[in-house]
């Protein structure tokens, strides 16, 4: 079990974050978020169909259709992302794997890392995907590499 979250939930963060920086209010395709990144297209884009149906984004078909942030970055939360991809009691789990482990019955590793766990819990919950995207986008500055605005897209039509 990875201690954060698993590679499918990374790379739901990645697209969302790359979704939030391009987009601004329009709709965008999947090429577009995957476009000079190793994200996969086709699973990237059964990732997204998952993040409709939790509500984070909405999708539209057609010409100038593609995915949008159902949300503004700043109300999605990471934890909103884990417990889409990965199951709400994720963080939950036992960090050795055991399918019983709690405070009365202690795994060996429980109490050790039992803190650890709540500050990945507050770091999920205190994060948000605007915070993730500013990240990003100094990044791409400091490497000298921006993300494209992709032409197209038509707006959306609301979001909350």
């Amino acid at each position: 079990m990875p201690l954060l979250y698993s590679t499918t939930c990374a790379y739901a963060i990645r697209a969302l974050c790359r979704l939030t920086v391009i987009a601004g209010d329009r709709y965008v395709q999947v090429g577009d978020i995957c476009e000079g990144t190793d994200l996969p297209a086709p699973f990237i884009a059964k990732v997204l169909r998952e993040l409709v149906e939790a509500r984070l984004l909405v999708s539209a078909k057609g010409r100038g259709g593609g995915y949008a942030l159902a949300k503004k970055p700043d109300k999605i939360r990471l934890m909103d992302v884990v417990e889409a991809v990965d199951g709400k009691d994720h963080c939950n789990r036992c960090v050795v794997g055991l399918a019983a482990c709690n405070d009365k019955q202690p795994c060996p590793q429980h109490d050790a890392f039992k803190p650890v766990r709540e500050e990945i819990v507050t770091y999920l919950k205190d994060t948000t995907l605007a915070q993730m995207a500013e990240a990003l986008e100094r990044k791409l500055e400091l490497i000298g590499r921006g993300i494209q605005d992709p032409e197209g897209g038509r707006p959306v039509v609301k979001r909350q």
